[in-house]
């Protein structure tokens, strides 16, 4: 099996140069060597390959500056999205994307599940929902992982954040009334290969691989179990962090809860982010642990010589 790998140098696609390795021949490209602005040559690129599987986990992040900078965010969230799903279902590949809460507008009462209304508040959001759409609408063998609260050693997240800032300042605000669930990008890069694992294995027990994943074919929420507010996770991680012997200016108590108005932003975040996970784990047969989980592996690995 060959799988081409898009975005590779993302918290998510860093993971994923990992965890895919063992299924096949794996084709590693960043930005560079596939700029998803670039659509002729990101086109020219998958007809070259000829991929079994391709898994996109390139995007445009920036939520704040999307809402200023809107034809890029579509370009690369939605467009280049479009024209990977046209190339899969031309070619027989299969498709794995990455998705966000944000495509809900975060006014539910619970864990939202696939089926619910979609309401993105803000571009970022527009233009994901966007891409979601063009997949489905391609007829592309594909899942779809929507994820929320991503976070790892690499690159910039809230835990990194949170603890440089613990270690600066005197007092600390966090907003308390926005909940979810943190989802590691190494637990993302697992399950994804998980499932295209358990897919290609039963398909061939099967004997009819195009028709059991174009019933695998759809989304699925793919986050940690459990939820805490951006409050409730600043202060478990620099608790945990205290107790690892890491040296903090304040302690977890000396967190202030405040509400979102207290930090405008361009973009307006959904006030919960919680997603059901019952689809993923019921098809794949997959228990998803807790988020503290993998944000205790995250502080021991930030922290090994503590």
């Amino acid at each position: 099996m060959k799988l081409l790998l898009l975005g590779a140098n993302g918290q998510v696609g860093w993971e994923l140069q990992r965890s895919l390795a063992p299924l096949g021949e794996l084709i590693v490209c960043d930005r560079h060597s596939a700029d998803l602005t670039q659509l002729s040559a990101l086109s020219a690129l998958i007809e070259t390959q000829q991929p079994d599987v391709i898994v996109n986990a390139a995007a445009y992040t920036a939520v704040d500056q999307a809402e200023q900078d809107i034809d890029n965010a579509f370009l690369i969230n939605a467009e280049a999205v479009g024209l990977l799903a046209g190339k899969a279902a031309q070619l027989g590949s299969y498709l794995v994307h990455y998705s966000t809460d944000y495509v809900f507008d975060g006014s539910k009462s619970g864990a939202y599940q696939e089926s619910d209304a979609v309401n993105p508040q803000s571009v970022y959001g527009k233009s994901k929902l966007k891409g979601e759409q063009l997949i489905a609408a391609s007829g592309c063998k594909h899942m779809i992982f929507r994820t929320s609260w991503v976070f790892a050693r690499r690159g910039n997240n809230f835990a990194k954040t949170m603890l440089k800032l613990a270690a600066e300042r005197d007092s600390l605000q966090v907003v308390a009334d926005q909940v979810g669930a943190p989802t590691s990008a190494e637990m993302i890069a697992d399950i994804t290969a998980l499932c295209l694992y358990k897919a290609t294995q039963i398909s061939k027990e099967s004997m009819l691989p195009d028709e059991f994943l174009a019933n695998l074919s759809g989304i699925y929420h793919l986050a940690a179990e459990g939820e805490t507010s951006w409050h409730g996770y600043a202060q478990y991680l620099i608790e945990k962090a205290s107790s690892l012997g890491f040296e903090t200016r304040i302690s977890a108590d000396d967190i202030q809860a405040v509400s979102t108005e207290n930090f405008p932003r361009p973009a307006p975040r959904p006030a919960n982010s919680v997603m059901n996970t019952s689809k993923l784990s019921s098809t794949f047969d997959i228990t998803l642990p807790d988020w503290r989980c993998y944000v205790d592996r995250l502080l021991d690995e930030l922290f090994p010589g503590y």
